[in-house]
């Protein structure tokens, strides 16, 4: 039986064809990916991915490392996997998602439930991570990150001011992502046999084009990419530039053509 504890999905009439894994950025609530089914209709099913320690799994501790999630994932998924499907990450999501692609994709066959696209968003290529802000801020966690982080998340001011144990709180579930991400490696290894697509905002100050553009390296079709207005979050002000990516590549003559 597969860990359905890790998957949020929301209810939905019919099975839609494909399936989009979603991954949030550090700190962030996987359910927000479930407001983007409307949007997409019958056209894909929205699964959010939802790490130990978060929400339903509050009681669970933060997992060990991004390999370890990556490993869990991709079994679920592979068990779970009842229809062809795309993974989408956001941020430190976007190298989980990338990590789990690299071990789904071998089964890539064109058959039902097989890996088909992979979408990434607002990182710079794995080869490039964690960045230098990621590795400050899992060595820093007294008020330096508290400010760092409301910055960061567009916190309003008086969150640098508040009492530490309302910080703490506030801030838990980021300073394990961070733990999480400055803990990542890069190891080299043949590029993925799905394609990719990539999007960042033209105003995101915590990724470069040129490690942007290092994306192509990780695929045997490269990447295409994709630079909307906004900066980092761009995707909660207007998910549309996301789905704008996404809904083609779930129609069915796209998916048959891959």
């Amino acid at each position: 039986m597969a860990d359905d504890r890790w998957l949020l999905e929301p209810e939905a009439a019919g099975p839609p064809p494909v399936r989009v894994y979603c991954f949030p950025p550090a700190g962030g609530d996987p359910r927000a990916f479930l407001e983007w089914q409307p949007l997409l209709g019958a056209d894909a099913q929205i699964t959010a991915i939802c790490l130990p320690g978060r929400w339903h799994r509050a009681e669970e501790p933060p997992p060990a490392s991004l390999a370890a999630i990556a490993d869990t994932v991709a079994a679920v998924i592979t068990e779970t996997g009842d229809r062809p499907y795309l993974l989408f990450g956001h941020s430190m999501g976007a190298i989980m998602a990338f990590e789990v692609a690299r071990r789904l994709s071998a089964d890539g066959d064109g058959g039902s439930g097989s890996l088909r696209h992979l979408v990434v968003s607002g990182c710079t290529a794995p080869r490039h991570n964690p960045s230098a802000y990621i590795t400050w801020s899992d060595g820093n966690h007294g008020q330096a990150f508290a400010e760092a982080a409301a910055e960061f998340l567009g916190l309003p001011a008086e969150f640098s001011t508040a009492d530490r144990e309302v910080q703490d709180l506030l801030l838990a579930d980021l300073r394990d992502d961070v733990r999480i991400f400055a803990g990542y490696r890069y190891a080299a290894a043949p590029p993925l046999t799905v394609p990719i697509s990539v999007i960042c905002g033209r105003d995101d100050p915590h990724v470069d084009r040129a490690g942007v553009e290092d994306w192509r390296h990780e695929s045997q079709e490269g990447a295409r990419l994709h630079w909307p207005e906004g900066d980092h979050f761009y995707l909660d002000r207007d998910p549309v530039k996301v789905l704008d990516v996404l809904r083609p590549l779930t129609v069915a003559e796209h998916i048959e053509v891959i």
